[in-house]
Protein backbone atom coordinates (compact mmCIF):
# COMPACT_ATOMS: atom_id res chain seq x y z
CA UNK A 1 0.00 0.00 0.00
CA UNK A 2 1.55 3.24 -1.13
CA UNK A 3 2.30 6.18 1.09
CA UNK A 4 0.29 9.32 0.39
CA UNK A 5 -0.97 12.61 1.66
CA UNK A 6 -4.70 11.96 1.36
CA UNK A 7 -7.25 12.83 3.98
CA UNK A 8 -8.35 9.27 4.88
CA UNK A 9 -8.59 8.95 8.65
CA UNK A 10 -10.82 5.95 9.17
CA UNK A 11 -11.91 2.82 7.32
CA UNK A 12 -14.88 0.66 8.31
CA UNK A 13 -14.89 -2.94 7.07
CA UNK A 14 -18.37 -4.50 7.19
CA UNK A 15 -18.56 -8.26 6.83
CA UNK A 16 -20.43 -11.27 8.12
CA UNK A 17 -23.14 -13.65 7.02
CA UNK A 18 -25.26 -13.30 3.91
CA UNK A 19 -28.67 -12.15 5.08
CA UNK A 20 -27.42 -10.76 8.40
CA UNK A 21 -27.95 -7.09 7.51
CA UNK A 22 -24.80 -5.81 5.82
CA UNK A 23 -26.75 -3.60 3.39
CA UNK A 24 -28.57 -1.99 6.30
CA UNK A 25 -25.23 -1.40 8.03
CA UNK A 26 -23.75 0.22 4.95
CA UNK A 27 -26.75 2.57 4.72
CA UNK A 28 -26.09 3.71 8.29
CA UNK A 29 -22.53 4.74 7.47
CA UNK A 30 -23.66 6.34 4.22
CA UNK A 31 -26.14 8.47 6.19
CA UNK A 32 -23.20 9.51 8.40
CA UNK A 33 -21.35 10.80 5.31
CA UNK A 34 -18.95 7.89 4.91
CA UNK A 35 -17.81 7.06 1.38
CA UNK A 36 -19.37 3.58 0.94
CA UNK A 37 -18.64 0.73 -1.47
CA UNK A 38 -20.51 -2.59 -1.49
CA UNK A 39 -19.27 -6.09 -2.38
CA UNK A 40 -15.59 -5.22 -2.65
CA UNK A 41 -12.97 -8.01 -2.93
CA UNK A 42 -9.91 -7.56 -0.66
CA UNK A 43 -7.52 -6.78 -3.51
CA UNK A 44 -9.77 -3.91 -4.51
CA UNK A 45 -9.98 -2.68 -0.90
CA UNK A 46 -6.24 -2.15 -0.98
CA UNK A 47 -6.44 -0.35 -4.33
CA UNK A 48 -9.25 1.85 -3.07
CA UNK A 49 -7.28 2.85 0.02
CA UNK A 50 -4.33 3.78 -2.16
CA UNK A 51 -6.60 6.17 -4.05
CA UNK A 52 -7.87 7.66 -0.79
CA UNK A 53 -4.31 8.17 0.46
CA UNK A 54 -3.28 9.85 -2.76
CA UNK A 55 -2.50 13.55 -2.59
CA UNK A 56 -5.69 15.53 -3.21
CA UNK A 57 -8.17 12.93 -1.99
CA UNK A 58 -10.93 14.45 0.12
CA UNK A 59 -12.32 11.18 1.51
CA UNK A 60 -11.85 11.22 5.29
CA UNK A 61 -14.07 8.29 6.28
CA UNK A 62 -14.88 5.26 4.18
CA UNK A 63 -16.85 2.04 4.67
CA UNK A 64 -16.63 -1.11 2.55
CA UNK A 65 -18.69 -4.29 2.56
CA UNK A 66 -16.66 -7.42 1.83
CA UNK A 67 -18.24 -10.87 1.97
CA UNK A 68 -18.54 -14.26 0.28
CA UNK A 69 -20.34 -12.85 -2.75
CA UNK A 70 -16.87 -12.23 -4.15
CA UNK A 71 -15.75 -15.85 -3.63
CA UNK A 72 -13.49 -17.61 -1.14
CA UNK A 73 -11.03 -14.86 -0.31
CA UNK A 74 -11.07 -14.39 3.44
CA UNK A 75 -7.37 -15.22 3.79
CA UNK A 76 -6.81 -12.24 1.50
CA UNK A 77 -9.05 -10.04 3.65
CA UNK A 78 -7.11 -11.05 6.76
CA UNK A 79 -3.91 -10.07 4.94
CA UNK A 80 -5.39 -6.65 4.12
CA UNK A 81 -6.30 -6.12 7.79
CA UNK A 82 -2.76 -7.12 8.79
CA UNK A 83 -1.37 -4.54 6.37
CA UNK A 84 -3.67 -1.85 7.79
CA UNK A 85 -2.39 -2.69 11.27
CA UNK A 86 1.21 -2.45 10.07
CA UNK A 87 0.64 0.93 8.46
CA UNK A 88 -1.21 2.34 11.47
CA UNK A 89 -4.28 3.34 9.44
CA UNK A 90 -7.29 3.56 11.73
CA UNK A 91 -9.77 0.84 10.79
CA UNK A 92 -12.50 -1.13 12.47
CA UNK A 93 -14.29 -4.35 11.56
CA UNK A 94 -18.03 -4.86 12.05
CA UNK A 95 -19.15 -8.49 11.84
CA UNK A 96 -22.85 -9.29 11.49
CA UNK A 97 -24.05 -12.70 12.64
CA UNK A 98 -27.43 -14.42 13.02
CA UNK A 99 -28.79 -17.85 13.93
CA UNK A 100 -28.96 -20.38 11.10
CA UNK A 101 -32.77 -20.61 11.18
CA UNK A 102 -33.10 -16.82 11.01
CA UNK A 103 -30.79 -16.68 7.99
CA UNK A 104 -32.78 -19.46 6.32
CA UNK A 105 -36.05 -17.66 6.96
CA UNK A 106 -34.71 -14.44 5.49
CA UNK A 107 -33.60 -16.22 2.34
CA UNK A 108 -36.98 -17.90 2.01
CA UNK A 109 -38.71 -14.52 2.29
CA UNK A 110 -36.52 -12.89 -0.36
CA UNK A 111 -36.26 -16.03 -2.54
CA UNK A 112 -32.66 -15.17 -3.30
CA UNK A 113 -29.99 -17.80 -3.86
CA UNK A 114 -27.37 -18.13 -1.14
CA UNK A 115 -23.90 -17.29 -2.58
CA UNK A 116 -22.44 -20.55 -1.17
CA UNK A 117 -25.40 -22.75 -2.08
CA UNK A 118 -23.59 -24.63 -4.92
CA UNK A 119 -26.78 -26.57 -5.62
CA UNK A 120 -26.99 -28.15 -2.15
CA UNK A 121 -29.55 -25.75 -0.66
CA UNK A 122 -29.59 -22.77 1.67
CA UNK A 123 -28.77 -24.77 4.83
CA UNK A 124 -25.62 -26.18 3.24
CA UNK A 125 -24.63 -22.71 2.05
CA UNK A 126 -25.01 -21.25 5.53
CA UNK A 127 -22.96 -24.08 7.05
CA UNK A 128 -20.17 -23.55 4.51
CA UNK A 129 -20.21 -19.82 5.11
CA UNK A 130 -20.05 -20.27 8.88
CA UNK A 131 -16.94 -22.38 8.52
CA UNK A 132 -15.33 -19.87 6.17
CA UNK A 133 -16.05 -16.89 8.43
CA UNK A 134 -14.99 -18.38 11.75
CA UNK A 135 -11.51 -16.85 11.79
CA UNK A 136 -12.66 -13.47 10.54
CA UNK A 137 -15.31 -13.18 13.24
CA UNK A 138 -12.57 -13.49 15.87
CA UNK A 139 -10.83 -10.43 14.39
CA UNK A 140 -13.88 -8.17 14.49
CA UNK A 141 -13.97 -5.10 16.73
CA UNK A 142 -17.74 -5.44 17.14
CA UNK A 143 -19.95 -8.48 16.54
CA UNK A 144 -23.71 -7.89 16.33
CA UNK A 145 -26.17 -10.78 16.34
CA UNK A 146 -29.14 -9.62 14.26
CA UNK A 147 -31.35 -12.64 14.97
CA UNK A 148 -33.97 -10.72 16.95
CA UNK A 149 -33.29 -7.25 15.51
CA UNK A 150 -35.41 -5.26 13.13
CA UNK A 151 -33.63 -3.04 10.61
CA UNK A 152 -34.25 -0.01 12.83
CA UNK A 153 -32.86 -1.76 15.92
CA UNK A 154 -29.75 -2.76 13.98
CA UNK A 155 -29.25 0.82 12.81
CA UNK A 156 -29.46 1.99 16.40
CA UNK A 157 -26.88 -0.52 17.62
CA UNK A 158 -24.45 0.49 14.87
CA UNK A 159 -24.85 4.18 15.66
CA UNK A 160 -24.25 3.54 19.36
CA UNK A 161 -21.20 1.33 18.68
CA UNK A 162 -19.46 3.39 16.01
CA UNK A 163 -20.97 6.79 15.38
CA UNK A 164 -22.04 8.36 18.67
CA UNK A 165 -18.68 10.13 18.95
CA UNK A 166 -19.28 12.09 15.75
CA UNK A 167 -21.06 15.33 16.57
CA UNK A 168 -22.57 15.46 13.10
CA UNK A 169 -24.22 12.04 13.37
CA UNK A 170 -27.81 12.28 12.21
CA UNK A 171 -30.84 11.01 14.10
CA UNK A 172 -31.93 7.89 12.19
CA UNK A 173 -35.72 8.04 11.87
CA UNK A 174 -37.60 5.06 10.46
CA UNK A 175 -41.23 5.40 9.46
CA UNK A 176 -42.94 2.02 9.26
CA UNK A 177 -46.50 1.31 8.23
CA UNK A 178 -48.22 -1.76 9.65
CA UNK A 179 -51.55 -3.51 10.05
CA UNK A 180 -52.94 -4.06 13.52
CA UNK A 181 -54.21 -7.47 12.46
CA UNK A 182 -50.57 -8.51 12.06
CA UNK A 183 -49.53 -7.00 15.39
CA UNK A 184 -47.75 -3.70 16.15
CA UNK A 185 -43.96 -3.38 15.65
CA UNK A 186 -41.99 -4.41 18.72
CA UNK A 187 -39.46 -1.62 18.34
CA UNK A 188 -41.82 1.35 17.84
CA UNK A 189 -40.94 4.47 19.85
CA UNK A 190 -43.96 6.43 18.63
CA UNK A 191 -47.13 4.75 17.36
CA UNK A 192 -50.07 6.43 15.66
CA UNK A 193 -53.38 4.66 14.99
CA UNK A 194 -55.06 6.00 11.81
CA UNK A 195 -58.01 3.58 11.73
CA UNK A 196 -60.39 6.50 12.25
CA UNK A 197 -59.93 7.47 8.59
CA UNK A 198 -62.25 6.04 5.88
CA UNK A 199 -61.23 2.47 5.04
CA UNK A 200 -60.78 1.72 1.30
CA UNK A 201 -60.87 -2.01 2.05
CA UNK A 202 -64.67 -1.95 1.94
CA UNK A 203 -64.72 -0.50 -1.57
CA UNK A 204 -64.38 -3.38 -4.06
CA UNK A 205 -62.65 -1.26 -6.72
CA UNK A 206 -60.14 0.15 -4.21
CA UNK A 207 -59.38 -2.99 -2.21
CA UNK A 208 -56.70 -4.39 -4.59
CA UNK A 209 -54.91 -1.04 -4.71
CA UNK A 210 -52.42 0.39 -2.19
CA UNK A 211 -52.17 3.65 -0.33
CA UNK A 212 -49.88 5.00 -3.04
CA UNK A 213 -52.70 5.08 -5.60
CA UNK A 214 -54.30 8.55 -6.05
CA UNK A 215 -57.78 7.00 -6.03
CA UNK A 216 -57.14 5.51 -2.60
CA UNK A 217 -55.78 8.81 -1.31
CA UNK A 218 -58.82 10.70 -2.59
CA UNK A 219 -61.11 8.23 -0.80
CA UNK A 220 -59.20 8.53 2.49
CA UNK A 221 -59.38 12.31 2.31
CA UNK A 222 -63.02 12.52 1.18
CA UNK A 223 -64.19 14.18 4.40
CA UNK A 224 -61.10 16.33 5.02
CA UNK A 225 -59.86 14.35 8.03
CA UNK A 226 -56.58 13.42 6.35
CA UNK A 227 -55.62 17.04 5.75
CA UNK A 228 -56.68 17.85 9.31
CA UNK A 229 -54.47 15.04 10.61
CA UNK A 230 -51.43 16.50 8.86
CA UNK A 231 -52.01 19.96 10.35
CA UNK A 232 -51.82 18.41 13.82
CA UNK A 233 -49.31 15.58 13.37
CA UNK A 234 -46.58 17.29 11.34
CA UNK A 235 -45.98 20.10 13.90
CA UNK A 236 -45.98 17.52 16.69
CA UNK A 237 -43.32 15.43 14.93
CA UNK A 238 -41.28 18.55 14.12
CA UNK A 239 -41.27 19.45 17.82
CA UNK A 240 -40.58 15.94 19.15
CA UNK A 241 -37.77 15.17 16.73
CA UNK A 242 -36.13 18.51 17.45
CA UNK A 243 -36.12 17.57 21.13
CA UNK A 244 -34.71 14.11 20.40
CA UNK A 245 -31.91 15.60 18.29
CA UNK A 246 -31.06 18.04 21.10
CA UNK A 247 -31.04 15.15 23.59
CA UNK A 248 -28.60 13.21 21.40
CA UNK A 249 -30.91 10.30 20.64
CA UNK A 250 -29.45 8.08 17.90
CA UNK A 251 -32.49 6.40 16.36
CA UNK A 252 -36.27 6.54 16.44
CA UNK A 253 -39.01 4.32 15.00
CA UNK A 254 -42.35 5.97 14.15
CA UNK A 255 -45.08 3.41 13.42
CA UNK A 256 -48.29 4.26 11.55
CA UNK A 257 -50.98 1.63 11.83
CA UNK A 258 -54.27 0.86 10.13
CA UNK A 259 -56.27 -2.38 10.02
CA UNK A 260 -54.43 -4.32 7.31
CA UNK A 261 -51.37 -2.19 6.56
CA UNK A 262 -52.21 -1.77 2.88
CA UNK A 263 -54.00 1.54 2.40
CA UNK A 264 -54.16 4.29 5.03
CA UNK A 265 -50.92 3.63 6.91
CA UNK A 266 -48.98 3.13 3.66
CA UNK A 267 -49.79 6.60 2.37
CA UNK A 268 -49.46 8.47 5.66
CA UNK A 269 -46.08 6.89 6.54
CA UNK A 270 -44.76 7.83 3.08
CA UNK A 271 -46.02 11.41 3.36
CA UNK A 272 -44.58 11.93 6.84
CA UNK A 273 -41.22 10.52 5.73
CA UNK A 274 -41.18 12.95 2.80
CA UNK A 275 -42.08 15.82 5.13
CA UNK A 276 -39.16 15.12 7.49
CA UNK A 277 -36.52 14.50 4.82
CA UNK A 278 -36.20 18.28 4.50
CA UNK A 279 -34.37 18.39 7.85
CA UNK A 280 -30.62 17.87 7.36
CA UNK A 281 -30.09 16.58 10.90
CA UNK A 282 -32.35 13.58 10.23
CA UNK A 283 -31.64 10.41 8.24
CA UNK A 284 -35.13 9.24 7.27
CA UNK A 285 -36.01 5.80 5.94
CA UNK A 286 -39.36 4.23 5.09
CA UNK A 287 -40.53 0.64 5.60
CA UNK A 288 -43.92 -0.68 4.48
CA UNK A 289 -43.95 -3.68 6.79
CA UNK A 290 -47.21 -5.46 6.02
CA UNK A 291 -47.73 -4.60 2.37
CA UNK A 292 -46.61 -8.12 1.43
CA UNK A 293 -49.22 -9.65 3.74
CA UNK A 294 -52.16 -7.52 2.67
Amino acid sequence: MAEGGGALQELMVITGFSGAGKSTAMNVFEDADYFCVDNLPPAMIESLIELFLHEGSKVERAAVVSDVRGGAYFDELAAVLDDLDRRGLRHRVLFLDAEDQTLMNRYKETRRRHPMDHGLGVAAGIAAERQALDGLKARADVVIDTTALSAAMLRGKIVEAFLSQHAATKLAVTFTSFGFKHGPPRDADLLFDVRFLPNPHYESDLRPLTGLDPRVVAFIDRDGKLAELYTLLEPLLDYLLGQYVAEGKSYLVVAIGCTGGRHRSIYIAAQLATHLRRFEQLAVTLEQRDLVHA
